[in-house]
């Protein structure tokens, strides 16, 4: 077959896997929505130079990312499907990029086993499915540490010194300097095991550190001309300030054990995640390219997982970047279980039943628990839990054949492994990617019922019309998204200068106390949960208007 008919069915059935259906679910907050925020207020503003939130200066993430997700909104309208397609089309290329990467460093057969283990693993086949910047962030890693893997080997050093830098620069403007730190202390630990430079020389490092500064620098040189010194600076100060507290503080309340992301990547990555012991770095038979590689991958997700341990902030995809590493050595070792002849150790078949097994209880109970909430809300000290709980979703017993179906085929598979190594696989693989898919479309809209319809229907309410739309005592955008807010015009809407507990300056956000207590100049709304009611029902100013699912809703009028 045609090489260029293999990328052809690459393209066209990762396309169908991440595309179709994107948008049928309303953005999550708050990370989908901030992104897409952003956007939004880009193209309401004209302002496409800087991040902005509430149409105030946004300096927790540079650009990149958010203008991939205003070329979208310009193409497909502003909406849930034009904020999740450059992820998407993200997974469109990194599924042609790994079979790429994949024949180079090992062979097609390898190549073809990397694509189709990343694609059935669950959060790296989610997340391209969602509004968030990682995978764009990490795709950029990943690929800037191909080609730093490729100076060591090819004549073309400046070339690959120079895409090295500028990939890694596109991540810094992604999602800001871990992309930085996370290069540093890999290369540093890959000098270490190698006990020096070896074929990489200073200048090569030089040349990658010139031009990983451009595409930073370039924007933030265009926002000084457009805004001024002053504004440079202050973005600067803030953006390092903030960076730095999510590495050495709980940011929001999102604090974890020290092996929160072994757990994460565990469960998450199945069932490449049940190989990431089973191979050895240095296999015999492998030719030094495929060493090399593997000695760069492993590093990758060292430095990843033990960084992100250790970091005080814990969210789900901070180590969404060892996804690539991890499949890596997955297929790696998958292609030597089967093309080699190496024998599937008896414990990984254990883990692979005892992990899969696992994912299908909870699937198949799923269900189950959801029709029988009632015995289990007595039990739920949270009152917006269970708030959360008495929303009206349907369920039927019928849903548990989901994960019971997906627990007779685990077993299916790994028996069918025993005896015939490839059909096993292909089934394993199979499987995974049908009930990812099937449990993304089918549980996603129930879950977003549970945990935010309520509040974000109300905000679709006042799309385009004149009133202020406020959170209380609990952080979100999807009043600004879902309302299409405008920017304000009565400079007492604004909070500039707040601090935390730390005194470190935050975000600008509306002024609470102005919305709920001051000479307002048009209605306003409010939303809190329903264990928060008490602090706001003395204010006689507020009339509750409604109730539903865990939230309170108020008006004030002028």
């Amino acid at each position: 077959m045609p090489q260029y008919l293999k990328y052809s069915i690459i393209i066209i059935l990762s396309s169908l896997l991440f595309i179709p259906f994107i948008g049928n679910v309303h953005l999550f907050d708050w990370d989908e929505i901030n992104f897409a925020e952003c956007a939004r207020e880009m193209i309401v503003s004209k302002d496409y130079v800087r991040a902005q939130i509430d149409f105030m200066p946004f300096w927790e993430k540079p650009p990149l990312f958010i203008w991939l997700q205003v070329f979208s909104m310009k193409l497909f309208g502003i909406g849930a499907f034009a904020a999740r397609f450059p992820n998407a089309l993200m997974g469109v290329t990194t599924l042609t990029t790994l079979f790429y990467i994949g024949k180079k460093v090992v062979n097609e057969k390898m190549a073809i086993i990397w694509v189709l283990i990343y694609a059935a693993s669950w959060l790296p086949h989610f997340y391209f499915k969602t509004g968030i910047i990682d995978p764009t962030f990490n795709f950029f890693i990943f690929i800037a540490f191909y080609q730093i893997y490729l100076l060591g080997f090819a004549k073309k050093q400046f070339l690959h010194s120079m895409l090295s830098g500028l990939f890694l620069g596109l991540a810094i403007l992604t999602k800001g300097p871990a992309a930085l730190l996370i290069s540093i202390l890999s290369f540093a630990v890959y000098l270490i095991i190698n006990k020096g430079f070896g074929t990489y020389k200073i200048k090569h490092l030089l040349l990658i550190a010139f031009f990983a500064c451009i595409p930073f620098l370039a924007w933030l040189l265009f926002a000084i001309l457009s805004y001024g010194l002053n504004y440079g600076n202050w973005f600067i100060h803030e953006f390092i300030s903030y960076q730095i507290r999510l590495f050495t503080t709980e940011d929001s309340d999102h604090g974890g054990p020290l092996y929160y992301h072994f757990v994460v990547l565990l469960l998450g990555c199945f069932p490449a995640s049940c190989f990431l012991f089973a191979s050895k770095q240095r296999h015999s038979s492998d030719p030094i390219i495929t060493k090399k590689f593997t000695e760069w991958m492993q590093v990758l997700f060292w430095v990843v997982l033990i960084l992100f341990s250790i970091v005080k902030t814990k969210i789900v995809h901070y180590s969404s970047l060892c996804y690539f590493p991890l499949t890596f050595i997955a297929a790696l070792q998958i292609y030597r279980i089967e093309y080699e002849l190496l024998v599937i150790k008896k414990w990984i078949k254990i883990l692979m039943l005892s992990l899969g097994s696992l994912l299908a209880i909870v699937i198949a109970l799923l269900p189950a628990v959801a029709l029988n909430k009632n015995l289990l809300l007595p039990y739920i000290n949270d009152p917006f839990a269970v708030g959360n709980f008495n929303a009206n979703v349907f369920w039927t017993y019928g849903e548990c054949l989901i994960g019971i179906t997906y627990l007779i085929g685990i077993w299916i598979a790994v028996a069918l492994i025993k005896k015939n190594i490839k059909k096993g696989f292909l089934l394993l693989f199979t499987l995974q990617i049908t009930i990812i898919q099937i449990c993304i479309l089918h549980f996603t809209p129930k879950i977003e019922a549970y945990t935010q319809n309520a509040a974000i229907v109300f905000y679709e309410k006042f799309q385009n019309k004149d009133v202020y739309i406020h959170p209380l005592n609990f952080k979100s955008y999807a009043n600004l998204f879902y309302s299409n807010k405008i920017p304000a015009q009565n400079k007492l809407y604004y909070e500039l200068d707040r601090k935390d507990k730390n005194n470190n300056k935050l975000q600008p956000q509306a002024n609470e106390q102005w919305l709920l207590n001051g000479n307002i100049d048009k209605p306003c709304y409010f939303v809190c949960k329903i264990q928060d009611t008490g602090l706001y029902v003395i204010n006689k100013k507020l009339s509750k208007i409604a109730s539903q699912n865990g939230f309170v809703f108020y008006e004030r009028l002028q």
